[in-house]
């Protein structure tokens, strides 16, 4: 990449073919200094000086006549430059989308053939979008998380073309400080998530950079601004929960930290068996059946609550069902443990962290929250808009 929106003269230059002229003998050539060196350059930039409401995506055309292009250069009205390189066609264009409703300075030199130098400048003012599209990101901006936590991407718009979904895509940048191979997988039409193709190392550092401001995301519909998040992804912690013993295992970078009897959902009220994550964490949640259509049948507080799914999956303390953890199940489909374990649990799980659950005659479904690991990689990068992975 190159600095500032420079350009090489090689990548950019349009020369200029001189013909030379045939001489008999050199008693006939004119003296050195009375040779002609040629015109000077002349110069000209699309967008012209002065335009108004230039589409971000739009990129800079500059023409030169006798002569060629030496340095390019595209700053806003503070003088940032802005990145970029020119194509093969010649046009520069910008790593990034260029920002809505901002001013812009093009500054051009060019070496004639007379072998002066000519600048030119154009100033011109991109666009005011009729609609944005703005965005919201997890995990949040400090935050450690667990291996298995995916990137989200959620839209205040949707998307529903494959080429407005590509755009969205190639704004988006993942730095990461132990390089691995994951992939972008739109869940649906407002959400896009990131998930590596393993879980995250240990320790890892990532920072995520939506360059949306600028993107044309749909007819007269572009990006309102970029956003960033930067996390850390803290100890594995895997926990492997068995039906038929009844138990929670729990391990923390390979090693088993505690194993906790548990009791899981009973007929027709069975848990999920799948790979979950911990989506997020409460102290004390109000469990009410009516909120599945289900009135009167419980309505209690539950402590220590690690939610696995949206529909309602949790691990929690179940003081009443002491007696069965370990033994059988009888819950409404959450994980049962006692006060103690469930809040040992609460306090050890990051959200990310992996919850495994097996051997129950309930599947999990994709897209019951964040559920990354419900697919296998080559379903996860079908889901992509452009149908590869990135590989940082």
């Amino acid at each position: 990449m190159r600095n500032g929106g420079t350009l090489l003269v090689s990548t950019f230059a349009v020369m200029l073919l001189l013909t030379a002229g045939c001489f008999s003998g050199g008693s006939n050539a004119p003296p050195e200094g009375q040779r002609d060196r040629g015109p000077a350059a002349k110069l000209s930039i699309t967008p012209a000086d002065g335009s108004k409401k230039v589409a971000p995506d739009t990129g800079i055309s500059v023409k030169v006549t006798d002569g060629r292009v030496t340095r390019l250069t595209v700053a806003d009205a503070k003088g940032r430059e802005v990145m970029g390189s020119a194509d093969a066609g010649g046009t520069w264009r910008p790593r990034w989308p260029l920002k809505p409703s901002t001013a812009y300075t093009v500054s051009v030199r060019a070496t004639g053939t007379d072998g002066e130098q000519v600048t030119a400048r154009s100033e011109f003012t991109t666009l005011k979008p009729k609609r944005v599209l703005d965005t919201g990101m997890s995990p949040l901006n400090g935050e450690k998380v667990g291996v298995g936590m995916p990137i989200q991407l959620l839209l205040s718009r949707p998307l529903a073309e494959r080429e407005d979904r590509a755009a969205v895509e190639r704004s988006l940048e993942v730095r990461m400080s132990k390089p691995v191979e994951g992939a972008w997988s739109w869940v649906s039409d407002r959400e896009v998530q990131f998930r590596p193709r393993e879980y995250w190392p240990t320790g890892e550092r990532v920072t995520v950079v939506a360059h949306l401001a600028g993107v044309r995301a749909g007819r007269n519909l572009w990006g309102a601004k970029d956003r960033a998040v930067s996390f850390t992804v803290g100890p594995e912690h895997i926990t492997k929960i068995r039906n038929s013993t009844h138990r929670a295992v729990v391990r923390k970078n390979g090693d088993v930290v505690r194993t906790i009897p548990v009791s899981l959902g009973k007929k027709g009220d069975e848990s999920y068996s799948g790979t979950m994550i911990a989506q997020e964490k409460a102290a004390d949640v109000l469990m009410d059946s009516a909120t599945v259509g289900r009135p009167g049948e419980y309505y209690a507080h539950t402590k220590w609550n690690v939610r696995m799914t949206y529909s309602g999956m949790f691990f929690h303390a179940a003081p009443w069902s002491v007696s069965d953890q370990g033994r059988r199940n009888v819950s409404h489909g959450c994980v049962n443990a006692n006060m103690a374990n469930a809040r040992w649990f609460y306090n050890f799980t990051q959200r990310g962290d992996i919850i495994k659950v097996t051997g129950t005659s309930r599947k999990l479904e994709f897209g019951n929250g964040p559920t990354p690991w419900a697919k296998s990689w080559e379903d996860w990068l079908a889901g992509s808009a452009l149908g590869q992975s990135i590989n940082a």
